[in-house]
This record gives structure tokens, C-alpha cells and sequence, in this order.
């Protein structure tokens, strides 16, 4: 699953996604018509427009096979905001087996399919922005556990790692400045380490860090996982620099 956010901003990191699945030996199936995880309208309050999107990717991801997300906070809506919605309805069953088979990208590679160490080398002081929505996961030790496997990588604690971004999707035009001052507090502690790279899970949350460096000029160059993983690949010939775009 691309996420919406792929789609409109970052669609990079969608199709770096793709590129290491496949050189890990996946085969990769991308439905046309998937949209939405639903997590905008569950965040409002619309229970009942998110479990229309809800039911929409149910059957669009339908079968058994791993539904795999580049996105922490997609990854969540699947695994539990679904759940809570569809509590009461009568198909939890068909939703509770989408959460199931429903993983975030690090947590897949490593604990579904045991890759612990990641070959090439990406020379960068990386800090690691742990989302909200990874809390209670195995994502963020997942991430670290690939990044701090990469030659050249220095990965750079820093303080309050644990605290939002002060994103949370519609929280942030809901309540504008309450989050850009989490963001601006956030920012100060994560460029005080001076990183050449932040390294995030979740596009949200890379979208909102991002957006509030450019608008106060700090220097910020956030990089999804996947695209990191994907450049270390390629710099150690593993991938093509131009992959080949199939229609």
C-alpha cells in the first residue's frame, strides 16, 4: 500500500519501497484502485466515512498475503484505529484479518523476514524520528537495528526522541500553533545534533518537520527509510541508478 501521502508528495519513497522488497526477493502487488487507510476521517471523528474507506481497502487488499506499508500511522489505522471503529460492526471480521496481514515496512523486513543487517553504505550522521503512531511497535528498534547496520551511518541521539512532532494529521489545522510550537521544539532538539539526515517511518511526520524548517530557513534533509536503504543499495552496485519503470 502507497499511502496517500506517497501519491501527492512523496512518491519517492513508494517506489523505493518496491525496489528493496524486490531485491529482498518479494514479489510486489500494487492494486490500481487502493486509496485510503481511513485514518483522516477516524481522526475527525467520521466513523462512519472511515469505515466506508475501511471496507474499500478490505477488498482491494483482499487474500492472504502481507499488505506492506512505507507509514507507521497507515500501518496503525489498519492494526488498531480500524478496530476501534468496527467494534461494533458486523464486519470486525474481515477488517481484524486486514490487521493482521497488515505490517510497516521495517517491522516487515525484520521481524517478518529476519533480515537484521543491510548490505551497501550510506556515509550520513543520521537522527531518528520515532512517530507517534510506532508507539507499542516494533517498528522504531526495527529501523534502528537496519540503519545502525549500515556502513558510514552515525546515528545521533537527541533529546525528548520519544516526544510528536505535532503533526497528527488533522490535528495540525485543527490547532495550528500548539503544533508548530511541538514541531519548533522538536526541530531545536533534533539540529542540535547537527544531522545530515533525518530519518522517519512516517511521511506525515517527515511533511510537517520538513515544512517548518523551510518556512523559518533550517537546514533540514529528511529521507524516508526506504530511500535510504534503496541509495545504499545502489551505491553499492546492487541497484541500477535509473531503476526500470514498468507500466
Amino acid at each position: 500500500m502507497a499511502t496517500c501521502l506517497c501519491d501527492a508528495f512523496y512518491d519517492d519513497a513508494a517506489r523505493a519501497t518496491v525496489e528493496i522488497l524486490e531485491y529482498l526477493g518479494c514479489e510486489v502487488v500494487f492494486p490500481a484502485d487502493q486509496t485510503c487507510c481511513g485514518q483522516p476521517a477516524f481522526n475527525s471523528g467520521d466513523w462512519e466515512a472511515s469505515r466506508s474507506v475501511v471496507r474499500h481497502a478490505v477488498r482491494v487488499f483482499a487474500g492472504d498475503e502481507p499488505v506492506v506499508v512505507p507509514s507507521g500511522s497507515c500501518a496503525a489505522m489498519f492494526r488498531h484505529g480500524a478496530l476501534l471503529a468496527f467494534e461494533k460492526e458486523a464486519d470486525l471480521t474481515t477488517v481484524r484479518a486486514l490487521a493482521e496481514r497488515t505490517w510497516e515496512l521495517a517491522d516487515f523486513i525484520v521481524n517478518g523476514l529476519g533480515v537484521v543487517s543491510w548490505p551497501g553504505r550510506y556515509d550520513a550522521r543520521i537522527a531518528f524520528h520515532r512517530s507517534c503512531h510506532t508507539r507499542g511497535t516494533c517498528s522504531g528498534e526495527a529501523a534502528l537495528t537496519l540503519l545502525g547496520s549500515l556502513a558510514g551511518v552515525e546515528l545521533l541521539p537527541f533529546g525528548e526522541d520519544e516526544q510528536c512532532c505535532g503533526f497528527g494529521g488533522t490535528f495540525s489545522v485543527t490547532f495550528p500553533r500548539t503544533s508548530e510550537g511541538m514541531g519548533q521544539l522538536k526541530l531545536d532538539h533534533i539540529l542540535a545534533t547537527r544531522p545530515d539526515t533525518l530519518a522517519s517511518l512516517d511521511m506525515g511526520c517527515m511533511m510537517h518537520l520538513h515544512g517548518l524548517a523551510r518556512r523559518h530557513e533550517r537546514p533540514l534533509a529528511p529521507r524516508h527509510l526506504a530511500q535510504i536503504l534503496r541509495d545504499a543499495l545502489r551505491q553499492a552496485g546492487r541497484l541500477p541508478a535509473t531503476p526500470e519503470v514498468r507500466p
